[in-house]
């Protein structure tokens, strides 16, 4: 029997997840509580509502249209919180040839069983992941996410030991995260891995605010305004260098 999986919504030709078109799918849950998240919807866990055969028969219908370059990636609220209904979804759609791509925040990473035999059969049929680092210092990320980020850099770490290929994405939040010194503290950590093929610039943004709104949570970045064009490529400076393929702003 196919397992079921709480499906929040799909994106049918998604353009920024990942290479190529791609057939998005975010799922419910979500352990952190980032000050900039623009899907704050997604973060309570909801009742299962699809199983992966019907989202993988969901996502084929589209599959002319990715040509080679692009497949089905999995994103959030944090699909990790999901692992089960992801590896069976991940596992349908390489045997059916698709690439597959993970956006995840590697806030649930941990070594212990289950999880950890679970996460290396996932990253067997994944074929990219895309691992958002929101701060490199432990205080500053708490601050802005509710959460620790050793896991997530112990994650990382992982990732390059196994060479899974990796595009690293950097929200980069004005007053919060923008600081030369901790982007160089960033940069520093990145360099030190070698399965990084890109990293990604993306500047903050508040138009998920209205949905803060909706849900009555107060929006505690209400205010702040995007980064100036010459602070995101201050930081593309500072994070990407020649070793990597790219980057997007």
């Amino acid at each position: 029997m196919s397992i079921k999986g709480s499906v929040h919504s799909i994106e049918s030709f998604g353009s920024v997840d990942g290479p190529g078109v791609r057939f998005v799918i975010f799922l419910n849950g979500c352990q952190m509580r980032c000050k900039y998240c623009h899907n704050v919807d997604t973060w309570q866990m909801q009742e299962a509502n699809m199983t992966s055969d019907e989202l993988l028969k969901k996502a084929l219908r589209y599959r002319s249209y990715w040509k080679q370059g692009g497949g089905i990636t999995v994103s959030g609220g944090e699909p990790l919180l999901q692992i089960d209904f992801v590896l069976e979804l991940f596992e349908k759609a390489k045997a059916k040839g698709v690439h597959t791509v993970l956006d995840t925040s590697g806030n649930p990473f941990t070594i212990e069983q289950p999880f950890f035999d679970k996460l290396q059969k996932l990253l067997a049929v994944t074929d990219l992941i895309l691992l958002d680092i929101k701060h490199i210092d432990a205080l500053a990320h708490k601050e802005l996410t509710g959460q620790d980020n050793a896991n997530i850099l112990a994650f990382a770490r992982y990732l390059s030991e196994i060479q899974k290929p990796v595009w690293i994405r950097h929200v980069l939040v004005p007053g919060i995260n923008d600081d030369e010194a901790q982007l160089k503290r960033l940069s520093v950590f990145i360099k030190e891995l070698s399965n990084v093929e890109r990293v990604e610039v993306l500047p903050y943004h508040s138009l998920g605010e209205f949905k803060w709104e909706k849900l009555g949570i107060p929006y505690t970045l209400k205010g702040i305004q995007a980064p100036s064009k010459e602070s995101v490529e201050k930081a593309k400076e500072i994070l990407c260098c020649a070793k990597y393929q790219g980057f997007r702003s």
